[in-house]
């Protein structure tokens, strides 16, 4: 890809933001220097707190202002600062001219509101379009994100759709106007390899068509080498190393820009052992929810959401499950955990509890932890770490001391690779890296023999889900754990999983050994979900270490 040389739609100069708060003020960004071309795409890569979003955040001035503020800097969008710009210019720029498409879609989403209101509002408020056009537009732009059957999904609610789903709802209200800039801060992180490759498709059509910039944030360095034209590596607060992607990629200057490019999970799952005895067991698993119509709301059909799974999980051993957003992946980890009904057969360690009632479980649940993926959203910000990991001891261990209870929080902190002099601060204090150790730990604490673990490193950058994957493997060494490993990040699936279920539709598509599936599918759908992973994540070995 060549760099643009035409005049730049966006020009970013010598921006610095400072945050205060208590009488201190520490400084998020300092002095960042870039430019984006018509039609061109710049790409913003970087761990987790190296002010990539901040600076993204400060174009469109959606800091928390006055906490925030900018001590040096210009933010030139067609030749107008827009850090200086009237509030009534900036609403005419936002939504209309630039558009951002946010990481996390469920915080950005109006819960009260269905998809198609909420499409129809960005419709109504800058194009006019009410009524049957509004509806045809809607179901457009979510037939361009791959949403299948869009006419029923106009009047779900942001919680019934899978995660992957609620973001190809955010970037079809992000390009609902076709706009000339495009911010995309992390926009496929909660999204499985193939609609990646379909989302990034559509972006890159609507740029050649529309002439549409992008800026691009991103920790996956196989999507950038992909799809951007340049790229800005930033680090604590600077822009490091700049330049054309195949450059930056071939030839790194920057001793931390080395560092990105050699951080991807590796290592092998540990060595698989038929010997160990069975943890969990499951034949015939069904999970079908059903579908109401009619005045007296009769059930006229089901969402077969999983249909028919078996599936046997050893002490040690660990079954990643993959498959697109809305395969029944974590549906099938809900109901193997007993957290939500099901039928067919279910045996933990034995017992078959398929048809255990919540009282019935509450004795095995310190036996069978569940680590999510967003740990922000499952760390409570109003308890502090002590007491979030200890949560469970209370409750499953109630005799011990507080002096022992506080030595078992300590000492799981210490396991997962955190200081446990911190186990007073609250998770806010944390990077996400971090507080995904926290929730480990919280898991951990239990000594528990079953571990789901639903996309522990999706929303953690390249280095860290090295360092998180490391530290899953060793946890499973050390304390002989079974995981059933949800995830649609087939390089961490490769460094974990014995085995691996496909899933689409609520259905097996293939099963069988990890080495097998990844390296020789059998079928079709399993081989383009391979061709997908493996081609964005291809990044080449040809840096020099030094």
């Amino acid at each position: 890809m060549n760099e643009k040389k035409s005049e730049p739609i966006l020009s970013v100069e010598d921006l610095s933001v400072a945050f205060h708060q208590g009488g201190k003020t520490s400084l998020a960004v300092d002095q960042v220097s870039f430019e984006i071309g018509r039609g061109e795409v710049v790409a913003l890569v970087g761990e987790s707190g190296s002010g990539k979003s901040v600076t993204a955040n400060s174009v469109l001035r959606l800091l928390p202002y006055p906490s925030a503020s900018h001590p040096s800097g210009a933010v030139m969008f067609k030749g107008q600062d827009l850090l200086k710009a009237a509030d009534e210019k900036l609403r005419q720029v936002r939504g209309n001219d630039i558009t951002m498409i946010f990481q996390e879609p469920m915080t950005s989403l109006n819960p009260l509101h269905t998809i198609e209101r909420q499409i129809g509002e960005i419709l109504e408020l800058h194009q006019g379009l009410k009524g049957a056009p509004a509806r045809v537009r809607t179901l457009e732009l979510l037939n361009q994100v791959g949403i299948r059957e869009p006419e029923k999904r106009l009047s779900a609610y942001p919680h019934e759709l899978s995660g992957g789903q609620r973001q190809r709802v955010m970037i079809a209200m992000a390009l609902a106007n076709r706009p000339e800039l495009l911010i995309a801060d992390e926009p496929t992180t909660a999204l499985d390899v193939t609609v990646q490759a379909q989302i990034l498709e559509l972006l890159k059509k609507l740029k050649e068509e529309h002439g549409m910039s992008m800026l691009f944030i991103t920790h996956d360095l196989g999507i950038v080498r992909k799809f951007a034209d340049r790229v800005c590596v930033m680090t604590k607060g600077k822009i490091v190393e700049s330049g054309p992607v195949e450059t930056i990629f071939t030839h790194p200057q920057h001793d931390y820009t080395r560092h990105l490019l050699s951080s991807e999970p590796r290592g092998m799952p540990l060595p698989a052992d038929d010997a160990k005895p069975v943890v969990m067991e499951a034949e015939d698993i069904k999970v079908w929810f059903p579908i109401k119509a009619g005045f007296m709301r009769k059930v006229v059909d089901h969402v077969k959401a999983v249909d028919g799974i078996d599936l046997r999980l050893r002490a040690g051993h660990t079954l990643g499950v993959v498959g697109e957003s809305g395969s029944g992946k974590t549906t099938l980890g809900l109901a193997l955990t007993r957290l939500i009904p099901s039928s067919g057969r279910i045996a933990f360690v034995g017992k078959d509890i398929a048809t255990y009632s919540f009282q019935e479980m509450r004795p095995l649940r310190n036996r069978m932890q569940i680590v999510f993926q967003d740990p922000f959203g499952s760390l409570s910000p109003r308890m502090s770490v002590a007491d979030i990991v200890a949560e469970g001891l209370q409750i499953h261990e109630p005799n011990l001391s507080a002096d022992e209870r506080d030595r078992r929080v300590a000492a799981a902190l210490e396991e997962t690779g955190l200081d446990a002099s911190t186990r007073w601060r609250y998770p806010h204090e944390f990077s996400g890296g971090q507080r995904q150790r926290i929730a480990i730990a919280r898991a951990m604490v239990l000594k528990p023999q079953f571990v789901m673990l639903d996309e522990p490193t999706s929303a953690l950058d390249m280095s860290v889900q090295a360092q998180v994957v490391d530290l899953l493997r060793d946890l499973q060494a050390k304390h002989n754990l079974a995981y059933l490993f949800i995830s649609h990040d087939l390089k961490v699936v490769r460094a974990l999983a014995n085995e691996i279920i496909v899933m689409r539709a609520g259905k097996v598509v293939e099963q069988g050994l990890a080495s097998r599936i990844i390296e020789a599918p059998e079928m079709p759908y399993t081989r383009a979900l391979m061709a997908a992973a493996f081609d964005l994540a291809a990044v080449k070995s040809d840096v020099v270490h030094q």
